[in-house]
C-alpha cells in the first residue's frame, strides 16, 4: 500500500505540470484568436510605416470576427460577428483573396461604393486626388551596405488623416490605373511603399478585399530587429536591435 500511494505522488506534479500546460494553451489559443496575434513584417510593402522586422500586435475584435480569425481559417462561422467597419486609414491584416492561407499587411484607402483611381502616382478618391506634399527622403538599407533614399510624401486623407506613403520612381508600374469602383462588402487596400506593394491594384493578387478576409488592425510594435542579429555573436542580439520602435504605435 505503501508504495502504490508513493508512485501516485510522484505522479501528481507530472499531472499538475501537464493540466497546466493545457490550460496555458487554451488561454493562448483563446487569447490569440479573440484578443491580439502577434505578427511579423516579412516585406517592404509598409514602409516607412513599417519595416522588414518588425514584430507587431494586431487586435482581432476591432473589426469583429470571422472564420478567418481562428487558426488554420477553419470554417466555423460564415461572414462576420460582432461585425465593425474598418475606417479609411486603418492599418489591415487580411487573407489574400487569392489564396486564403496566406496574411497580407495594407492600408485601408477605398471604403465599399468608393471610385479609386491612380493617377500618375497620385489617388484619387472619388474623382477627387489626395493632397500629396513632399517630406524629406526615407533612408533605406534594407541592403546592407547600401543606404538608398527614397522621396516620402505626406498624403491627407478626406477624413483629415495625415499618412506617409514613399514613392520610389514617378513611373511605377500602377502609378495608372483604371478606375476602380469598390463593391458592397468589400475594400480596396494599397501598401504606403506604393511602388512595391501587391494590393488592390492587382487584381489577380490581391483585388479588392471581402470583409470576411479582415484578420485585425494592426496596433503596436513590440519588437524590431534589422535582421542582423546571429546566435553565435551575442554582441549582435543587442546591435541588430531597434530599441527607438519598440512599443510604438501604428498610425
Amino acid at each position: 500500500m505503501t508504495t502504490i500511494q508513493s508512485a501516485e505522488k510522484q505522479r501528481k506534479p507530472w499531472d499538475e505540470t501537464i493540466r497546466t500546460l493545457i490550460f496555458a494553451l487554451v488561454l493562448a489559443l483563446i487569447f490569440r484568436s479573440f484578443a491580439f496575434e502577434p505578427f511579423h513584417i516579412p516585406s517592404g510593402s509598409m514602409k516607412d510605416t513599417l519595416l522588414i522586422g518588425d514584430y507587431l500586435f494586431v487586435s482581432k475584435y476591432t473589426y469583429g470576427y470571422s472564420r478567418y480569425s481562428f487558426p488554420l481559417g477553419m470554417p466555423v462561422m460564415e461572414g462576420r460577428m460582432l461585425a465593425n467597419s474598418p475606417q479609411r486609414g486603418d492599418v489591415v491584416v487580411f487573407r489574400q483573396p487569392a489564396n486564403p492561407r496566406i496574411d497580407f499587411i495594407k492600408r485601408v484607402i477605398g471604403l465599399p461604393g468608393d471610385r479609386i483611381q491612380m493617377k500618375q502616382g497620385v489617388v484619387y478618391i472619388n474623382g477627387v486626388a489626395l493632397p500629396k506634399i513632399a517630406d524629406g527622403n526615407f533612408m533605406d538599407d534594407e541592403k546592407k551596405h547600401l543606404l538608398k533614399s527614397i522621396p516620402r510624401y505626406a498624403e491627407t486623407l478626406p477624413e483629415g488623416k495625415i499618412i506617409h506613403v514613399l514613392d520610389e520612381t514617378p513611373v511605377g508600374e500602377v502609378d495608372n490605373t483604371p478606375e476602380f469602383r469598390v463593391p458592397l462588402g468589400h475594400y480596396f487596400m494599397l501598401g504606403d511603399n506604393r511602388d512595391s506593394s501587391r494590393d488592390s491594384r492587382y487584381p489577380e493578387d490581391v483585388g479588392f478585399v471581402p470583409e470576411e478576409n479582415l484578420i485585425g488592425r494592426a496596433e503596436l510594435i513590440f519588437f524590431s530587429t534589422d535582421g542582423t542579429m546571429k546566435w553565435s555573436n551575442p554582441i549582435s542580439w543587442f546591435t541588430a536591435m531597434r530599441f527607438d520602435r519598440f512599443f510604438k504605435y501604428i498610425n
